[in-house]
């Protein structure tokens, strides 16, 4: 058996685009070109028959390191909690206050972004502080 290579992280969601340039923004993801051919992921897009137009979206690290991100369209809205999240990690290797105002910082700018802040979780004898927050189809992440 191989190991594994890469990983990729499939959203569903009902706005692929949206939140794909969304995630693009919080963790400087890009856009891939659109295949050969096409000038624009929009012509591209125009290219599909109408049922599958706007259904799925793919953002992806610059520099090749992080997973590829997914994002597909589903019927159904989100109804509960998620059960796997992802952590953004901007605060790794402070503490205290400093590690505090990492977070805060990064906060305000992902809700000008559309996030919405669910609370802080404070530090105690195990963790170091973090926010728990949602993107802008109400996915939980956490800011670490």
């Amino acid at each position: 058996m191989g190991s594994v290579k890469q990983v990729q992280v499939t959203f569903d969601c009902a706005e692929p685009e949206r939140v794909a340039r969304f995630w693009c923004e919080v963790l400087g993801y890009v856009v891939p070109p659109p295949p050969e051919g096409f000038g624009s992921w929009a012509e591209f897009d125009r290219s599909l028959p109408a049922e599958r137009q706007g259904a799925a979206f793919a953002c992806g690290d610059p520099e090749g390191v992080g997973p590829r991100l997914y994002f597909q369209r589903v019927p159904e809205g989100k109804v509960v909690k998620n059960r796997v999240h992802l952590d953004v990690r901007v605060g790794t290797g402070l503490v205290g206050e400093e590690r505090l105002a990492a977070l805060e910082a990064e906060c305000a700018r992902l809700i000008a972004l559309g996030a919405t802040r669910v609370q802080l979780l404070p530090a105690d004898d195990e963790n170091e502080s973090c926010i728990a927050m949602r993107d802008v189809e109400g996915n939980e992440f956490c800011l670490d």
